[in-house]
């Protein structure tokens, strides 16, 4: 016979998964929300499930958006030349408020991490790969990974550089003020900014 759960520990256990929330800070978050009047608690389900259900990846670059493409793939003033390559979505915004880059984006969803399972069919690295072939219309000048100082993510970057770099198209990297196990998503304007301004080649090694 399975014992019940009640709704509180449901709770509880639903927002522990969460990134970064433990038990004690998902407990916080409960009994905030069961203080609250009834409105809040219909309000933030609606957003929710709003969210959930009207948001989808942009079909050019992955990003998270309600058209078929994001506000930056269709924005004619960004310079479709320049692509700069990022782990996650919330790095966008990251480096947006840095104000130094007026390119476009491609979010891999992840780096590659043979350890875990994660090889080039895990991440969004053909979709990157089929839009730096030239057209009629447009061609790609430089590559500029984004990606956080890690093990994992100079892996990425080694291995998506040595099949770009055939194309004649630059490849570079944000480098300074940056430290190694530093998060992009985390970082402060002015240091991304200085990242993207002393950007540097990727080495062929």
């Amino acid at each position: 016979m399975n014992q019940r759960v009640d709704p509180l520990s449901r709770l509880v256990f639903e927002l522990s998964k969460l990134p970064g929330v433990g038990e004690k800070t998902a407990t916080r978050f409960a009994y905030y929300i069961l203080n609250q009047d009834a409105e809040y608690a219909t309000a933030l389900s609606r957003a929710i499930e709003e969210a959930k259900t009207k948001i989808h990846f942009c079909n050019l670059c992955f990003n998270l958006t309600e058209e078929t493409l994001c506000q930056y793939c269709s924005d004619p003033r960004r310079d479709s030349k320049l692509i700069c390559v990022v782990e996650r979505p919330s790095d966008i915004g990251s480096l947006e408020r840095s104000g130094h880059f007026k390119g476009r984006y491609h979010v891999l969803h992840g780096v590659l991490s043979p350890m875990d399972g994660i090889g080039p069919d895990a991440i969004r690295a053909k979709p990157l790969l089929e839009r730096l072939r030239p057209t009629d219309v447009e061609s790609v000048d430089e590559v500029i990974f984004a990606l956080n100082p890690t093990v994992e993510s100079e892996a990425t970057v080694l291995y998506l550089s040595r099949l770009i770099r055939p194309s004649g198209i630059r490849v570079t990297q944000v480098a300074y003020g940056l430290p190694m196990g530093g998060a992009i998503e985390f970082s402060d304007r002015h240091t991304l900014a200085r990242a993207l301004d002393h950007r540097v080649e990727v080495s062929s090694r």
